[in-house]
């Protein structure tokens, strides 16, 4: 029969599991259950066992061996007491043990049921970490290697899901750059794309990269133009250059190419430029990927054929999710989506009214300007127009408000709903000039009211989604200059705005919940909302103008404001709660054909992830402190 104490003190003595906090080890002493073998057992064949889990070592010994093609042992190993087994197979090998195992005869040990191990990987990850850098050094090995299989697709693999994402693109192929001068004749740079075989050529100026040149290029720059092969390749190439860092993750890279509608990206390490990436390429690497997914939802053309697409994001997010994908990368996928929606359809309605009479960005804010959207969305946006003549102001105004009604009624249809709290550009109060614009941030900013520090925040995580990037740019100079003002009195009731929601912790540090039909459920929303708020008011006072809360707070790691552990208790918090909400709304949506809300119930968590939920909760508090003392105790008390 099991004993809790003595499991426990195995936990505490087992690494990866002695990393984890007293709550969690607590919370997972129940569910391990205990195996007794009197002989030499064999307990695991490599490729064909099922694992049912983890296990860890109590008493007697394992021995762990590869069987080669004759069944000779091959990196034969003997574990003892401490020493967990299985994790690498559940994660990098398909659930499949990765090695057979024989247990001596008198071995005890316990094993932690699949599911609750990878539910402690999404929680914690130094514990998930541990196994996949071990699989690594492992890796280093010649014939640890050729034992080794790869996991066999996106579809089968916890694992490979994750590293589809992970993967740096240092860790990819890329191509060498073919570069020409800009005075070299046309047809030599043809000549050049088809000796080296290559679909793209970048124009080089000195040691400066200016453009590029695709098979495309010559096709609709020259050939349907009737441009003489002889004329500059510089009066002919495309621009602007798009490049990455090759620090940069493989899905960075996906999603920045379809959000500059470029096909070709640059790499750059170390200030240059090392060669570049093909959306071809990069999305041949993806294989089944959902990016593949973003790529047909920009080839829909009717409101019919959005909606649809945009049904289909809950299933994607449940299985990115179920696979270990982080929270950080589903919301990237979703924003990308909706992305993706609102510029055909904003592409759809100057084809239905005419082109405007102005340069205009139209922009998003709150969730969707951070890219933190979940599948619970409405409409969230305005309008910003550059400023006209007095004579043509009317007329500019009355085309934007009737452009900005057109692409919200559009959007309603295919599944964002309208902004209860009319913060969308179909709003007069939020479609106008650019000098409005800077009077309005101007007026927020001096007139430190409740009610203006929520429309500064609001409209502070803004991004442009379509338009003129010169209009936001100035608007940003404008209200870098304003923050750099002293105004104590600005911050102290943004911070206090950023104190405004608790997270849901009773006085004996159990979750608040509140009863909604027969069930007890808390407000996820808003037990997220004060790492949004904490960690934009440190971006207001330093001047960051990164719109999402995850490179917000790598900026702020960067300046030194928060120091590397207090940057990963807050990232991993706020991720964890994420996976949390878009995991319970994909639910919703996709088995209980309900309209997704914020409100997680208490019976649908496991004890693994109440007890993370609860330290997330104390440490959300102790940063409240933090803010309270820093920037309101001066004003407020």
């Amino acid at each position: 029969m099991k004993n809790p104490e003595v499991i426990l003190s195995i936990l505490k003595s087992t690494p990866p599991f002695q990393a984890l906090p007293d709550s969690l080890q607590l919370s997972i002493v129940d569910i391990f259950h205990e195996y007794r073998f009197s002989k030499d057992t064999l307990v695991y064949r490599q490729n064909i066992t099922d694992m049912d889990g983890v296990d860890l070592i109590f008493e007697g010994e394992y021995e762990t061996f590869f069987l080669d093609d004759l069944d000779n042992k091959r990196l034969t190993e003997i574990h003892h007491k401490p020493y967990c087994f299985g994790g690498i197979s559940v994660l990098l090998n398909r659930t499949k043990a990765l090695k057979s195992v024989i247990a001596k005869k008198g071995t005890v040990i316990y094993r932690l049921p699949r599911k609750n191990f990878i539910e402690l990987c999404n929680a914690n990850e130094e514990f998930f970490h541990f196994f996949t850098n071990s699989f690594g050094r492992r890796m280093l090995d010649e014939e640890f290697s050729h034992f080794v299989k790869s996991p066999a697709s996106f579809e089968e693999s916890y694992f490979a899901a994750d590293q589809l994402y992970s993967r740096k693109i240092e860790h990819i192929t890329y191509k060498d750059i073919v570069s020409s001068a800009p005075e070299t004749p046309i047809y030599e740079v043809a000549k050049t794309m088809a000796n080296q075989k290559v679909s793209c050529l970048f124009i080089k100026d000195d040691n400066s990269i200016i453009g590029y040149v695709t098979d495309m290029t010559l096709r609709d720059n020259v050939v349907a133009q009737q441009i003489p092969v002889d004329h500059p390749i510089v009066e002919v190439m495309d621009n602007p250059i798009v490049s990455i860092s090759d620090q940069s993750y493989l899905y960075e890279a996906v999603l920045k190419m379809f959000r500059t509608k470029s096909r070709y990206l640059l790499v750059e390490k170390e200030g240059n430029y090392v060669g570049f990436l093909s959306r071809n390429r990069l999305l041949s690497e993806q294989g089944q990927s959902p990016l593949v997914f973003i790529q047909s939802v920009k080839l829909a053309e009717t409101l019919d054929e959005l909606r649809e697409k945009w049904n289909n994001v809950p299933e994607i997010i449940h299985q990115l999710l179920g696979r270990g994908v982080n929270a950080e990368i589903a919301n990237q996928v979703i924003t990308t989506v909706a992305d993706s929606i609102a510029l055909k359809v904003i592409e759809k309605v100057i084809g239905e009214i005419g082109e405007p009479p102005a340069k205009f960005v139209f922009m998003v804010t709150g969730s969707e300007g951070r890219k933190e959207q979940t599948l619970m969305t409405d409409q969230d946006n305005a309008i910003i127009y550059e400023d006209k003549a007095n004579e043509q102001r009317e007329l500019v105004r009355d085309y934007f408000l009737r452009f900005a009604t057109h692409v919200s009624d559009h959007l309603n249809t295919i599944g964002f709903s309208y902004c209860t709290g009319g913060y969308m550009a179909s709003n007069p109060e939020w479609t106008h000039s650019l000098s409005h614009w800077k009077n309005n941030y101007k007026k927020w900013i001096e007139e430190s009211v409740p009610e203006n520090a929520i429309k500064f925040s609001t409209f502070f995580d803004c991004r442009r989604l379509y338009g003129d990037p010169e209009i936001i740019d100035q608007l940003k100079e404008f209200l870098n200059i304003e923050l750099q003002r002293p105004n104590d009195r600005f911050f102290a009731f943004i911070a206090k705005n950023a104190l405004q929601y608790e997270p849901p912790l009773t006085f004996f540090k159990a979750i608040k919940t509140q009863t909604i039909g027969s069930s007890e459920v808390f407000n996820i929303k808003k037990a997220m909302t004060p790492i949004v708020d904490l960690v934009r008011v440190y971006a207001l006072k330093n001047r960051i103008y990164e719109e999402n809360t995850g490179g917000r707070l790598k900026q702020l790691l960067d300046l030194g404001v928060f120091t590397q552990e207090q940057y990963e208790e807050l990232h991993q918090s706020y991720y964890y709660l994420m996976s949390i909400r878009l995991k319970n709304q994909a639910n919703q949506i996709r088995i209980a054909k309900l309209s997704p809300n914020n409100y997680v119930p208490m019976d649908s968590l496991t004890n693994i992830e109440k007890a993370t939920i609860k330290e997330i909760f104390k440490t959300i508090n102790n940063f409240q402190l933090g803010i309270k003392v820093k920037f309101t105790s001066n004003l407020f008390g």
